[in-house]
């Protein structure tokens, strides 16, 4: 990277709702930045629930009502609420089929790309597999079979699945979440010093990023 690039560091899941959101809105207000072509994304590991299971089974109602202790009707209403809101960054939603799982994978796979440039689309195609189309992200075949749809050698997807490459980059992501105090995701991190958690508006967004160019 340039000294005189921006670096954005965004801690992400690519089993949160709020996550693809707030990468829309971040890429809005990006593409309005007049400096995007000095700006360097990088993606980092963040587990919702890292003692998931590879693949869940039953209802996701079900179990977002178990989770925060609500109505398995107040969870249907919640997630239609979601569904509605990310309908107006342009996604298609469809949290009453979505299968949930062991993201932990997924995120190694995003390391992987982010070798070869591609981690952005290797994030945006796990996002968009499990909120929309309702694949297995934690199963091994369907990370081999949505890494090839961006342009990763299927053989060394497998490789790198049947083995630990790459966890170690996994688990010092999470570790720095802890050091900054990340409970939640989204969370953008602006040179290393300018946090901004949550998916917040394009607005704000813009104006953390005329902020930390002008301060670099």
């Amino acid at each position: 990277m340039l000294a005189s690039c921006v670096l954005v560091e965004i801690w992400s899941d690519v089993v949160c709702p709020w996550c693809f959101i707030g990468k829309r809105r971040f890429e809005a207000a990006l593409a309005d930045f007049d400096h995007r072509q000095d700006v360097e994304v990088v993606w980092r590991a963040f587990e919702l629930d890292p003692s998931a299971p590879p693949r869940r089974e039953g209802d996701p109602a079900t179990r977002l009502a178990r989770k925060y202790g609500i109505t398995v009707d107040q969870a249907v209403a919640a997630n239609d609420r979601l569904t509605r809101l990310a309908a107006r960054e342009g996604l298609d939603y469809h949290l009453d089929r979505a299968l949930g799982g062991n993201s932990f994978d997924a995120h190694r796979l995003v390391h992987l790309a982010q070798r070869d440039g591609l981690g952005d689309a290797m994030h945006e195609r796990l996002l968009r597999a499990h909120l929309e189309e309702a694949r297995p992200i934690g199963d091994p075949d369907t990370l081999v079979a949505l890494a090839t749809e961006v342009g990763l050698d299927a053989d060394e997807v497998a490789r790198l699945l049947d083995g630990d490459e790459l966890a170690d980059e996994v688990r010092a992501d999470e570790r720095r979440a802890v050091e900054l105090e990340i409970t939640g995701v989204p969370y953008f991190l602006f040179d290393g010093r300018i946090g901004l958690p949550g998916a917040q508006d394009v607005d704000l967004i813009s104006r953390v990023l005329d902020r930390a160019w002008t301060t670099r």
